[in-house]
């Protein structure tokens, strides 16, 4: 397990079963896996991600095992995706950022603490996140510790909720349904919805 708040959350936490987010509307948008507020979240941004992480995992020794263990990792990414957003916006609107130095101290505290640069890269690449999605990762956890400690958790957590609700957060209904009380997506089950199919990049060569 990666020790220290800032790496747990930022991979595990941040898809915890938490209530963050709230589902609203259901209207699907052409080309968008998710809309934020005024932000899209493309399919092909989305893809780009998952992507890196097939790469990555097919460059690691454990590949076989990694790849086995993430059959929902286009849905954990988006879900991911979403929160960054959220977090970020609650931050912004709250006076909170985080500078590339911080960025840069809290990367290198991380890596002390759990076996060096690799081990930290193996770790958060068995959670789904790639190598160059790591200082993303940290950052809006680092953010998240931040309106933690200026506004207490619990208040954090009610920001944060109604930020999601101003946000109007609404996934493309491929990639599951926001279940508002768990904060997180859950699998359609209706039959005339098939899953997104995988880009071919994504296969193993």
């Amino acid at each position: 397990m990666i020790r220290r708040r800032t790496a747990l959350s930022a991979a595990a936490g941040l898809l915890a079963a938490t209530p963050l987010l709230t589902a609203c509307g259901s209207t699907p948008h052409p080309g968008a896996a998710a809309v934020v507020g005024d932000d899209r979240i493309t399919v092909a941004q989305l893809q780009s991600q998952v992507k890196d992480v097939r790469d990555a995992q097919d460059s690691s020794p454990q590949g076989e095992q990694l790849t086995a263990n993430s059959a929902r990792l286009s849905q954990d990414t988006l879900i991911r995706l979403v929160q960054y957003r959220i977090i970020e916006k609650a931050g912004h609107d709250n006076g909170v950022d985080v500078t590339r130095r911080e960025l840069q101290d809290e990367r290198s505290q991380v890596e002390r603490a759990n076996g060096g640069a690799e081990a930290v890269r193996a770790r958060f690449l068995a959670l789904g996140i790639a190598p160059s999605q790591i200082d993303q990762a940290l950052a809006m956890d680092l953010v998240r510790t931040k309106l933690d400690g200026k506004l207490g958790a619990a208040r954090t957590n009610d920001v944060l909720m109604k930020t999601s609700e101003a946000l109007r957060v609404d996934i493309n209904p491929r990639y599951g349904a926001w279940d508002a009380k768990r904060g997180t997506a859950r699998p359609l089950q209706e039959p005339w919805l098939r899953p997104v199919a995988p880009p071919a990049a994504e296969s193993p060569v």
